[in-house]
C-alpha cells in the first residue's frame, strides 16, 4: 500500500519494515496477533522500547508505524476496530535546526573548487573536486533532498532551463530554481568526467558510482562533505547534506522569501514541516520591528 498508492521512497520502506517487523516480533513473543492485540498490548510494546533506552522520538516513530498499520487493517475490514486511536506517544520537542552561515557556505565552495582548473593536478583530483563542487552548488541552489541529489539523471546538468523538474516523496513532482553557479558546476563536472571513459559510457546518472544503485549514495556524500569541512575549518558534527538544506530554507526566509514559497520547494506535503523555520522568521520580524518602528528606539 504504501508503495502502490503512497509512492514511498525505498528508504521509506524499509525504514517501516524495520519498525514494523519489530512491532510484529514483539506480538509474536508475547503470543498475540495483528488482530487480536489490544490497547494494552499496544503500550506494553512502547514500555519494552522505554526500557531499551530508546529515544522519544525513535519510540515515537515506532508508534507511528503501528497506528498506520492498524489503520491499514482497520480499512481493509481486517479488523473491526483501531486499537490505537487513545495511545498517545512520547512527548518530544522538535530541536532547531542546525544551520550554516552565508559565510560558511561560501568557504565550502570555495574550498571545493580548490584545484579544479589546475593542468598539473591529477585528473582524478580535479573530476572529484568537481564532482563534491556540482553537488554543493546543487543542494545549496535548490534545496533538494539527499537521496533526489544523488539521484538526479545526467540530463539535470544539460537543462537550458533555468528550473528542474524533482520527483521527490510520494512520487510528487516539484520545480525547483537553478542558479547560473550551479549549471556552470555541473558543466564543469560533466566535462571532467567525460574524459574518463568508463565514467563517460554510463549516461544515465548525474552522479556515477560503483553502487548497487548505479550512482552515488548518500553515505559516501556525506563523507565527502564532512571532509570537506575539516578542510574548510567547519566541525564535522555540524555539517551534513541536511544541514545544506536547512541553509538553502533558512537563508531564503531570512532574505524575504515566503513560507509557502519555501515549503513549495522543499517538497513539504504540509506547512506545519516547513514551520521549523520559523524562528528565522521571528528574528527577521524582531529585527524589523527594531529598525523600522517609530517607537522602537524609546
Amino acid at each position: 500500500m504504501l508503495a502502490a498508492e503512497r509512492g514511498a521512497a525505498r528508504n521509506t520502506l524499509q525504514a517501516y519494515e524495520r519498525d514494523l517487523a519489530d512491532y510484529l516480533g514483539y506480538l509474536a513473543r508475547a503470543r498475540v496477533t495483528p488482530t487480536s492485540c489490544t490497547q494494552p498490548d499496544i503500550r506494553a510494546f512502547l514500555a519494552e522500547i522505554h526500557s531499551r533506552g530508546l529515544k522519544a522520538s525513535s519510540a515515537a516513530r515506532r508508534l507511528s508505524v503501528v497506528r498506520q498499520f492498524h489503520k491499514f487493517l482497520y480499512l481493509e475490514g481486517l479488523r473491526s476496530d483501531d486499537p490505537t486511536v487513545t495511545i498517545e506517544g512520547p512527548k518530544i520537542g522538535r530541536p532547531l535546526p542546525k544551520v550554516l552561515s552565508v559565510d560558511e557556505v561560501d568557504r565550502l565552495l570555495a574550498t571545493a573548487r580548490e584545484g579544479i582548473d589546475d593542468p598539473k593536478r591529477p585528473l582524478v583530483e580535479r573530476r572529484r573536486a568537481a564532482r563534491l563542487t556540482c553537488l554543493l552548488e546543487l543542494l545549496y541552489a535548490t534545496g533538494l533532498r539527499v537521496s533526489e541529489l544523488v539521484s538526479l539523471p545526467r540530463s539535470a546538468a544539460r537543462t537550458r532551463e533555468r528550473f528542474l523538474l524533482v520527483r521527490g516523496k510520494g512520487d510528487k513532482e516539484r520545480l525547483v530554481p537553478l542558479t547560473e553557479a550551479s549549471q556552470k558546476a555541473a558543466t564543469v563536472h560533466l566535462e571532467l568526467i567525460a574524459a574518463d571513459r568508463e565514467v563517460a559510457r554510463q549516461k544515465r546518472w548525474l552522479f556515477p558510482a560503483d553502487s548497487a544503485e548505479g550512482h552515488l549514495t548518500r553515505q559516501a556524500f556525506a563523507r565527502d562533505l564532512k571532509d570537506l569541512g575539516i578542510a574548510a575549518g567547519i566541525p564535522s558534527d555540524r555539517l551534513s547534506p541536511h544541514v545544506l538544506r536547512h541553509a538553502f530554507a533558512s537563508h531564503l526566509l531570512q532574505n524575504g522569501a515566503d513560507l509557502r514559497v519555501v515549503q513549495e520547494l522543499l517538497g513539504h506535503a504540509d506547512i506545519a514541516t516547513t514551520q521549523i523555520y520559523t524562528h528565522v522568521l521571528d528574528a527577521r520580524l524582531t529585527a524589523m520591528v527594531r529598525d523600522l518602528h517609530p517607537l522602537a528606539q524609546d
